[in-house]
C-alpha cells in the first residue's frame, strides 16, 4: 500500500529530510492487518468483494476507509516535495499514479478484489485534478461525495471522499501537528462515538419496524464512524508510554506497506493452494493463517529496513515517480 513520506526535495530522489510521521506508519500498519483480514479468505477461494465481513463477529473492513485516507495524505505529502523540487510536479504526480495503476492491473492477475487499480484510477480522475484547486474547495468537494457516498451506501464516491479528505488535512496543516496533541483527538473520537451510537440506534430502530431502505445508509456511515474511532484511538494511545509498543508492532509493516500488501497475497494463494490450507473454508484457519504472514512480514520488514531506506517495491514505485533511481541502501 502506498506510503505518503517515502519522498523528500533535494537532488537525490533516495534522501529523506522530511521527517517521518510516525503516527502515519502506525495507522498503516494497523490498517494493513485490517485489509488481510478482510480479504484472506476471498483471495484464498478467488472471490472478487472486497468488502466483506468473513470472520464472525470481527469487522475487518475498517482498513479500507483508513487506507484511502492515509492515501490522500500521502498524494499531497508527495505533491509538496515535488512542487521544491520539479519544475512541472503534476507529471510526477501522473507517473506515480500510472505506475500504481501498472502494479494493480499485474496484481488483479492473482487477487481480482485487490484495490491498487481502484486507487490508481480515482487518484487519476480526482486527486490529480484537485492538486490545482483551492483547500477549500478540496475540503469541500471532500465533504459532498462522502455525503453521496454514505447516503448511497459506498462505491467509489467513498473512496474519492476519503481521498480528498486527506489531502485536505495536509493542506491544512493538519498532519503536520497530528503528533503534537492529545486533546484534539480524544474530543473527536468522543464526538465520533457519540454519532456511532446515534447511528446504530437509528439502525435498530429500523429494524424493529422492518424499514430496510434507509440501512445500507446507514452501515456505512456506522463502519466511516467506527474507523474513525479507532484513528483517533490509535493517535491518543500515541501520546501514552504504549508509543514504543504500537511503533515496535506497526510501525515495520506500515513503512513496508506496498510490499506488504503485494506479497501477502502470495503467501495466501501459496499457502492455500500448495500447502493445501482450508483457509476458504474454515475463519479459524485464516485467522491463524493472516497471524503467522502478518509476523513473517513484520520480521521481514525489521531486518530490511535495518539496511534499507524502504521496502524493495517502494524503492521502485519511487523509482518510477520521480524518472530516476534513488538510494536504497542507508
Amino acid at each position: 500500500m502506498p506510503s505518503p513520506q517515502d519522498h523528500a526535495p533535494g537532488p537525490d530522489p533516495g534522501a529523506l529530510v522530511r521527517p517521518r510521521i510516525a503516527a502515519l506508519d502506525v495507522l498503516r500498519g494497523f490498517a494493513l492487518g485490517e485489509i488481510l483480514l478482510a480479504n484472506i479468505q476471498l483471495m484464498a477461494s478467488g472471490g472478487s468483494a472486497v468488502a466483506v465481513q468473513p470472520m464472525g463477529d470481527w469487522d475487518p473492513w475498517l482498513g479500507l476507509p483508513i487506507f484511502s485516507l492515509l492515501f490522500g495524505i500521502g498524494f499531497s505529502l508527495l505533491l509538496e516535495s515535488a512542487a521544491h523540487r520539479d519544475p512541472r510536479p503534476w507529471l510526477v504526480l501522473l507517473r506515480r499514479l500510472g505506475a500504481l495503476l501498472a502494479i494493480g492491473l499485474v496484481h488483479m492477475l492473482l487477487w481480482p478484489g485487490e484495490v491498487l487499480t481502484k486507487y490508481a484510477v480515482v487518484g487519476l480522475l480526482v486527486l490529480l485534478p484537485s492538486s490545482r484547486i483551492p483547500r477549500w474547495a478540496v475540503a469541500g468537494l471532500s465533504a459532498v461525495f462522502l455525503a453521496v457516498a454514505v447516503s448511497s451506501g459506498g462505491g467509489p464516491l467513498l473512496i474519492a471522499g476519503l481521498f480528498l479528505l486527506g489531502s485536505a488535512l495536509v493542506r491544512y496543516g493538519v498532519i503536520a501537528k497530528i503528533e503534537g496533541s492529545t486533546r484534539g483527538p480524544l474530543l473527536l473520537g468522543l464526538a465520533f462515538a457519540a454519532g456511532l451510537a446515534a447511528a446504530l440506534w437509528e439502525q435498530a430502530n429500523l429494524r424493529a419496524l422492518g424499514e430496510t431502505a434507509y440501512l445500507p445508509a446507514l452501515t456505512t456511515l456506522a463502519d466511516l464512524l467506527l474507523a474513525a474511532i479507532y484513528v483517533c484511538g490509535v493517535l491518543v494511545l500515541l501520546r501514552t508510554p504504549l508509543r514504543p509498543v504500537l511503533r515496535f508492532v506497526f510501525a515495520p509493516l506500515g513503512r513496508m506497506a506496498l510490499t506488504n500488501y503485494l506479497t501477502a497475497t502470495l503467501l495466501v494463494l501459496a499457502a492455500a493452494h500448495l500447502l493445501g490450507l482450508p483457509i476458504g473454508e474454515s475463519p479459524t484457519v485464516a485467522f491463524q493463517a493472516a497471524a503467522v504472514i502478518l509476523a513473517a512480514q513484520w520480521l521481514f520488514s525489521t531486518l530490511w529496513l535495518r539496511r534499507c531506506r524502504q521496502g524493495p517495491l517502494e524503492w521502485l514505485w519511487r523509482w518510477a515517480t520521480w524518472a530516476r533511481r534513488p538510494a536504497l541502501r542507508r
